[in-house]
């Protein structure tokens, strides 16, 4: 697949699984605006053929509604970072970064996540004070952490209740 085949495809999933396509017309406009935005990039060129995909990849690993969101936020991100580098007068690239930012936009909350993820990932552990709220906070951590994992037995024993499998 190519760089346009790529980027159709997430951008589809983007706009289809989270309600911004009123209609399916925008990607079809968006199909002339990624074609002409192949070519700016020479995304034909034969580097890109080799390897695993990018995101197409990483977005089959990801199955919840709140997960994708996530990881979608972050892609739309990288997305707007690599138009920053482009040629911003031309009509194409202005649709394309429009159309990313407003679904952005529209994922914000999975931004907020992702902020939240990485701020996490810098705790400093060895620190005695976080150490001691972190003690502190165990007890009610794993009772969310139960009633999650209780949740997803319930709906995993009703599903095999109703499949007459």
């Amino acid at each position: 697949m190519t760089f346009q085949t790529y980027s159709l495809f997430v951008l589809s999933i983007i706009m289809i699984n989270f309600g911004h396509v009123e209609n399916r017309l925008n990607l079809l406009q968006l199909q002339d605006d990624i074609d002409k935005l192949k070519a700016d990039f020479n995304s034909s060129h034969s580097d890109v053929g080799d390897g695993k995909p990018i995101f197409t990849d990483t977005l089959s690993n990801w199955t919840e509604r709140n997960e994708k969101r996530i990881i979608l936020s972050q892609i739309v991100s990288m997305y707007l970072k690599i138009l920053e580098s482009t040629d911003k007068s031309k009509a194409h690239v202005r649709n394309i970064s429009e159309e990313l930012y407003t679904l952005k936009e529209s994922l914000s909350d999975g931004s907020k996540k992702m902020e939240y993820l990485k701020n996490l990932t810098k705790l400093q552990v060895n620190d005695l004070k976080i150490q001691r709220k972190a003690v502190n906070e165990l007890f009610s951590v794993l009772q969310k952490l139960g009633d999650t994992t209780s949740s997803y037995k319930r709906k995993r024993s009703q599903f095999q209740r109703q499949c007459k499998c």
